[in-house]
């Protein structure tokens, strides 16, 4: 695991005191050993390549792992963040190619010598990596499957830069500091930015399941793989018999990306939280005889304490673990650090900074979650409540206009959220995409247009763009498995996966999620919506992969977040911080984006219980992000 960086100069040199500069704002998630390198490409045009990286040891620790890694073979020079958890296996397909390690690193590096691009196809894991194509002059990078690990590029007429963090680009001084509108726009209605959107002009993300050339100046950017693929069709759903063969699928690629995530050469750990997706693993690990180091967060409110779960499930399975009783003081005082460790804004993931923290002070480099669980297993409410606002909103979509405004108006009174977003779903139905986005929205796109001071069609487009992307990828799908495809490639994608890679990596730990192994995606892609989802035992396949194991509290259990109590903190210790920041956000950097009027009606709306904790802590951090990211 680390944390690559890339310039690329045409017509002019790669400064090196800028490529060190960038590879050391990347020591957080490479604390163990960094390396850069400039080439000289064989081009007609002068162009140099810089390649810098900060390690993070887990898989051969010794200095042969070193990066930027060159083939001698072909001359090939790579950097790369992630782990391939069967490089054991491709090593052996690559015989007759000469190793000099142990590492996986080198594992990619000879398997593109060998394969290309289509060395992709062989990859089981997490990754983000770049590789020098000596023999072509291009450069290509790849994103794993799922988009577990992040890269970010720019290109203009003198410079392609990648990095693993936006924050690193913008450290270069080649990147223009400025907001992207249409990435404002997703973070206002999402609480995030929707890839390939970020929150910087010109600051683009690759895909999951996408790699990325320069060759001579142009840049193609191609998709290898997705949830589903575009050639299939829809099928009828099997014969109520095959449900055991279902079930037994599942369960053995579970064990298998479970026992294959465990690869590692220093000792791994697992977030413990009580619920069932991460008692699973645990359960799962334990009949392979594994013992594990299991974390928890505890706290002193009883309506957020799990550790009565997760105390029992580990005592059953035997875990040593740790418990992290956090108190309110402590949470507070962590957030300055947490809003800092920050890539790009997000309304979630502080929780995840947490117990990172703890894992990594504990002594460990690796630990696994049980993130995925509820997009990929039909956990949340979303896969009951947007098939029916499916269904409402086809046949709304015939109601004259006239008419969908007066029953708004009459009948959702904007007084709640919820209401809000069902009046939202009335009036405004065509600038709704889908209802999935809508049990997802943080501000509807009427607020969102009050929020901003300007807006054009461009910068709506921009932002309707990536929803649009991942509903095309919905067509052939029954609606419980288009809840879990937009599930995967939005929220889980662009919050989830987001916040646990830059929260962990801000302590120097690897964090593995075995529940959305690729290859198990695709299989439970394939499942009928109606298998999914029962009504007496909630995520009965990921249950039901380990029978009763589970002990009936954790699986009987209402489900419970992983959450902290901001909406007790705003309205007390957090006031004083969060309330001048949007009284006063006109007059910061986002003054010439933001409505200041409209950022205090939030705050007064929170204030008076008419809205939830969420908005207005959104804004809050937005705010904050830019201060600290935006000043040159």
């Amino acid at each position: 695991m680390c944390g690559i960086v890339g310039i690329l100069a045409r017509r002019t040199r790669v400064a090196p005191e800028v490529l060190e500069r960038a590879t050391r704002s990347l020591a957080h998630r490479g604390p163990d050993d960094s390396g850069t390198l400039i080439l000289r490409a064989n081009t007609p045009e002068p162009v140099e390549v810089g390649l810098g990286n900060r390690r993070l040891a887990v898989i051969d620790l010794s200095a042969l792992g070193h990066q930027p890694m060159q083939d001698a073979a072909t001359g090939n020079c790579i950097v790369y963040n992630g782990e391939i958890y069967n490089f054991h296996e491709v090593r052996e397909k690559l015989e007759g190619e000469k190793f000099v390690s142990h590492s996986d690193t080198e594992v990619v590096l000879k398997a593109y010598g060998r394969w290309g691009e289509r060395c992709l196809d062989q990859l089981r894991g997490m990754f983000a990596f770049a590789i020098w194509d000596v023999a072509r002059q291009r450069l290509f990078l790849a994103r794993d499957p799922m988009g577990i690990k992040p890269l970010y590029y720019y290109s203009s007429e003198e410079h392609f830069l990648f990095a693993s963090e936006v924050r690193t680009l913008l450290g270069t001084g080649i990147v223009p500091r400025r907001l992207d509108d249409g990435g404002l726009r997703n973070y206002l209605t999402f609480g995030s930015v929707y890839d390939p959107n970020t929150l910087i002009d010109g600051v683009s993300a690759l895909l999951p399941g996408h790699y990325l050339t320069w060759e001579q100046g142009t840049l193609r950017n191609r998709r290898y793989w997705d949830l589903v693929p575009e050639e299939v069709q829809s099928v009828a759903p099997p014969a109520e018999a095959h449900r055991a063969a279902i079930q037994n699928d599942v369960r053995d690629l579970l064990r298998e990306s479970a026992k294959l995530q465990l690869v590692s050469d220093v000792p791994v750990g697992i977030f413990l939280s009580g619920g069932i997706d991460s008692s699973v693993l645990v359960a799962l690990l334990a009949e392979s005889g594994t013992r594990l180091n299991s974390f928890s967060l505890t706290f002193g409110e009883a309506e957020y304490d799990e550790s009565e779960y997760s105390r029992m499930v580990a005592k059953k399975f035997g875990t040593e673990h740790q418990e992290m009783c956090v108190s309110q003081q402590e949470a507070l005082a962590s957030i300055p650090s947490a809003l800092q460790a920050m890539d790009q804004p997000t309304i979630d993931g502080v929780n995840t900074f947490l117990i990172a923290r703890q894992a990594r002070a504990s002594g460990i480099k690796v630990a696994l979650s049980g993130l995925g669980g509820d997009e990929l297993f039909g956990g949340y409410a979303s896969f009951r409540t947007v098939p029916r606002m499916e269904q409402f909103w086809q046949r709304w979509q015939h109601v004259p206009g006239f008419l969908r405004s007066l029953f708004a108006s009459a009948v959702l009174p904007s007084v709640g959220d919820d209401k809000r977003k069902l009046a939202a779903l009335a009036r405004d139905s065509e600038r709704i995409v889908h209802p999935y986005f809508l049990s997802r929205m943080l501000f509807t796109p009427e607020q969102v247009d009050r929020h901003l001071r300007t807006g054009d069609q461009q910068s709506v487009e921009k932002a309707s763009a990536p929803l649009l992307a991942a509903l095309r990828g919905t067509r052939n799908l029954d609606p419980v498995n288009r809840v879990s495809y937009l599930e995967s490639r939005c929220y889980m994608a662009n919050t989830l996966l987001r916040d646990a890679d830059f929260m962990s990596m801000a302590h120097g730990l690897e964090l593995r999620v075995p529940l959305i192994d690729h290859r198990l995606a695709e299989l439970l892609m394939t499942i009928p919506g109606n298998f999914k989802l029962d009504a007496r035992t909630q995520k009965s396949l990921l249950i039901g992969a380990v029978g009763d194991a589970l002990p009936q509290q954790v699986v009987q259990r209402k489900k419970q977040g992983f959450t902290l109590p901001f909406e007790h903190w705003l309205r007390d210790e957090l006031r004083p911080l969060v309330e001048p920041s949007l009284r006063e956000i006109s007059q910061g950097l986002l003054g010439s984006k933001l409505n200041g009027d409209e950022a205090r009606e939030v705050w007064e709306s929170f204030v008076a219980g008419r809205t939830s904790w969420s908005r207005p802590w959104s804004l809050f951090v937005l705010s904050k992000w830019c201060d600290l990211h935006l000043h040159s």
